[in-house]
């Protein structure tokens, strides 16, 4: 677990999300909690639950891109999930519980990733033996089903034979060679596992995603995969050994047994859209499964035991963080009992042209540095005057007021229609240089910005 103080957790969410540090510092208290509960006595410790957090918005603020890069610093299991996806039991669609077994295939693939790269050296070393008996047939260490006696040790040892000797010259000729990646294009014949994944479908029902989960284990059991020979390329091939060479060396009970452990304690489940499931008190029509859906989440998020293909799951110290753009409902819409299990709440503020400039400008993976480099790859120099970035920002905060607000996702729409021609035309600009400036910026977006109705549509 991460032990990031809170302050630097902070300055490691900035570094990705501009503004919102009300929302930044709920967040970073909540993982620093879990770092000072696993510290605790075991009899306390379990006594200890966490602070679900309440998420309030409009859209494109930053609500979801907090979670995620939160749950990168802790690495720790994360599945972000809409409240809309579920239904009420009785009702044909996913029940709540399949999130928590999703955040479990979570776990336990990010486990096997850590234990694969821990082994990934002796991994590689049997790849490589049995690659170039690949590439050698009829001349690796495989052992021979031919009988041979043992020597006697009291009789002089016996000079191995000239054959034997020329088969390690050889492969020792081609381990060089692929080593220096002179084999990579070759193609070699690689027999794999393979499943039936359409037969496998069919037993999958809408709304019993467990039992189907469940099926296809006992039948993988019942019927063992089929092995079927592909034709791939050296390098592609001793890719697929290494993968499998890992699996024979790491133990998968332990895997599961420390990826439950890290679910358990550590987990994060980003639930999205939780307004839309409330019940609006002055909604007349019907509200179908709104209120089912609320009482089936309420003994997930206060802590129950959910049964999954690697064993039973507590979701008590799960930590789950809700959002919604609450535009129409209301925290206080939802039932009482589901209020009460997210006692945090914070409200993430609009943005404006001074958040949308520093967005284009501070974060690494600015919309500027990744067009820049999008381009770049076909030999193309974009830049972006400081006047031109103020001038998009200005245009996005407008057009947001004008139309509807969808917060920094309206950049995205603005730099494809300011670059769609510079886009078009990269393949034929290698070597060029393009400046975008405030005059650019104005050209492209002139139309689009005086006709109010028009960007209502494209923009």
């Amino acid at each position: 677990m991460s032990s990031l103080t809170p302050r630097e957790i902070v300055s490691e969410l900035d570094k990705f999300v501009v503004g919102q540090a009300e929302a930044k510092r709920m967040v970073a208290i909540a993982m620093r909690n879990r770092w000072r509960r696993q510290r605790l006595e075991p009899e306390l410790r379990d006594e200890i639950a966490p602070k679900n957090i309440i998420m309030m918005g409009p859209t494109g603020v930053g609500k979801t891109e907090i979670a995620r890069r939160l749950a990168k610093l802790a690495k720790s299991p994360f599945h972000k999930v809409e409240a809309t996806k579920f239904t009420e039991v009785g009702y044909v669609g996913r029940d709540v519980e399949s999130m928590i077994r999703d955040l479990m295939e979570i776990g336990v693939n990010m486990v096997r990733a850590e234990e694969r790269e821990k082994v990934r050296v002796r991994a590689e070393k049997h790849a490589e033996e049995r690659l170039i008996d690949l590439l050698l047939p009829g001349t690796g260490k495989s052992p021979s089903y031919t009988f041979t006696p043992m020597p006697d040790p009291a009789s002089p040892q016996v000079p191995a034979t000239g054959v034997t000797s020329a088969n390690e010259s050889t492969r020792e000729k081609f381990r060089q060679l692929w080593r220096e990646g002179k084999l990579d294009e070759r193609m070699v014949e690689l027999e794999i596992a393979g499943q039936d994944n359409a037969a496998m479908s069919i037993m999958a029902i809408p709304g019993m995603d467990d039992m189907g989960g469940q099926m296809q284990d006992v039948l993988g059991r019942m019927f063992p995969q089929k092995k079927r020979l592909r034709k791939m390329k050296v390098k592609d091939a001793f890719t697929a050994l290494v993968q499998e060479e890992s699996d024979k060396l790491i133990d998968m009970d332990k895997v599961q047994e420390n990826a439950r452990e890290r679910v358990e304690q550590t987990g994060i489940i980003f639930l999205d859209e939780l307004d839309k499931v409330a019940t609006r008190q002055d909604h007349g029509g019907p509200d179908v499964s709104r209120e089912g859906v609320q009482r089936d989440l309420l003994p997930v998020v206060e802590g129950c035991v959910v049964n999954t293909k690697y064993g039973m799951v507590r979701t008590d110290h799960i930590l789950f963080i809700a959002a919604g753009a609450f535009h129409y409902a209301k925290p206080s819409d939802l039932i009482p009992e589901l209020q009460g299990r997210f006692p945090l709440r914070v409200e993430l503020s609009a943005l404006g042209k001074e958040e949308f400039y520093r967005i284009l400008t501070e974060p690494q993976n600015a919309l500027t540095v990744q067009y820049s480099a999008l381009l770049g790859t076909e030999g193309l120099d974009l830049t972006f005057t400081d006047d031109a970035l103020r001038e998009i920002a200005s245009m996005a905060q407008k057009i947001n007021e004008d139309t509807e607000n969808i917060g920094a996702r309206r950049l995205y729409t603005l730099m494809e229609k300011i670059l769609s021609d510079v886009s078009f035309d990269a393949s034929d600009m290698n070597g060029k240089k393009v400046q975008v400036d405030s005059a650019y910026v104005r050209e492209k977006l002139a139309d689009i910005v005086e006709d109010r109705d028009l960007s209502r549509y494209i923009l």
